[in-house]
This record gives structure tokens, C-alpha cells and sequence, in this order.
């Protein structure tokens, strides 16, 4: 009887080192205000920009986005008229990612390590650059925003059940100084699941469909 062939790894894929040692109680406790200097650096590097200007006696906001954060539309345009997707915008896109899991897994408590601006620490993400022309389909980044909407269904109700997980860990980690490994291992499923989102629909690095599992 023939085995069953094996089935081959997402293109994205990220898992989240679980310290097996005591976390730091004191920066636990404080932890969203000892995240503001990197939060800032995320921000400026994401190219989100708030003013507000007069004109007359009236007052208006305007918000602009610079080139940083993820590439999406630029990547977009090249896959559909060129079928290529530039190296460097790759790893751009790569970067900045693998930087904002990192602030993010901080923020989640899941390591009292401050977040590094270059170096992987715990959190390793993996994502398969595509040949454009071999592996992406050229039309289907118009609508994989669209096809992902059963996702962000399934996404939005796991970050509040995330959330109120960090929550319980925040007081677990400061009365015993360990984050509860299957606490651990829910947060870090929603961030892999959250990944495979953002490579399938956003950093467009692949068209298999992401599976709804929060399994490696």
C-alpha cells in the first residue's frame, strides 16, 4: 500500500520560542508603556502621518501614507503587469513583518526581550519568495482581499479571545513569573494564523488559500 503523499509547508510560516525561564515581573506590569519608544519606531517605519490644518475658520484633518509598511499596491501592479515581484520589495516586506510579529509577540507578553530592530530573537518567520511568473497567478491579487473576508470573520473573533488570553497570562506571569504554555501556544496559533492572512492577501507571496487551523 503507497503512503500517503506529503503535503507541502505553507509558504508562511512562523512559530514563537516559549522562554522556559522566569519573565521579568517588573516590565510585565509595565509593559505597554515600556513598548511606546519601539511602538514609535513601528509607526514612523509603517508611514502613517496625522496633521491637522486651518483653512478660513474651518479646520480639517488629513492623514498621509508614505511608501513604508507593507507594499501592497505597487507589488499588486507588477505581478498584473509585468508577473514579477522585485527581490527587494520581498524582503522589505519580509522585514518589516518579521520587526512588527516581534513588537507584537512583545506586546503579547510572550518575551520580556525588548524587540529587535534586525535579529529574530524568538520569533521566526519563514515566508517562500515566489517566481512570479511559475507560481503566481497574475488576476487573482485583484480579488484575494476579497476571497480572505471568511478569514477576517474567524480573525477578528480569535484576537478578542487573544487578547483576553494575554490578559490572564499578564497575572499569571506576575504571580508566578511563567506565561501557561497552552496560553502560549493559543496566542502564538492566532499569530500564524494572522501570518498566513497577511502573506495569501496583503504581501501577495502566494495563492494557496490559508488553512483555517492555528496548527503549524
Amino acid at each position: 500500500m503507497d503512503a500517503a503523499p506529503e503535503v507541502a509547508q505553507y509558504p508562511v510560516r512562523l512559530s514563537i520560542d516559549r522562554p522556559e525561564r522566569e519573565l521579568n515581573r517588573l516590565t510585565t506590569f509595565f509593559r505597554i508603556i515600556v513598548a511606546i519608544p519601539i511602538l514609535i519606531v513601528l509607526t514612523s517605519l509603517s508611514g502613517a502621518e496625522w496633521s491637522t490644518w486651518e483653512k478660513g475658520s474651518d479646520e480639517a484633518w488629513r492623514v498621509g501614507w508614505t511608501a513604508g509598511g507593507i507594499l501592497v499596491l505597487p507589488v499588486l501592479l507588477l505581478i498584473l503587469f509585468r508577473q514579477k515581484y522585485p527581490r527587494w520589495w520581498f524582503d522589505w516586506n519580509v522585514n518589516f513583518f518579521r520587526f512588527e510579529t516581534r513588537v507584537m509577540a512583545y506586546l503579547a507578553l510572550m518575551d520580556d526581550r525588548y524587540p529587535s530592530t534586525d535579529e529574530d530573537q524568538g520569533v521566526h518567520v519563514e515566508i517562500d519568495y515566489p517566481e512570479a511568473q511559475r507560481d503566481l497567478n497574475r488576476w487573482l491579487p485583484l480579488v484575494k482581499w476579497l476571497l480572505a473576508i471568511p478569514h477576517y470573520v474567524v480573525l477578528f473573533f480569535l484576537v478578542a479571545a487573544a487578547f483576553a488570553v494575554v490578559l490572564i497570562a499578564w497575572f499569571a506571569i506576575l504571580f508566578t513569573g511563567r506565561y501557561p504554555a497552552g496560553l502560549f501556544d493559543f496566542v502564538e496559533g492566532v499569530f500564524r494564523w494572522g501570518a498566513r492572512v497577511q502573506g495569501y492577501a496583503f504581501m501577495l507571496v502566494t495563492d494557496r488559500y490559508p488553512p483555517f487551523s492555528l496548527a503549524p
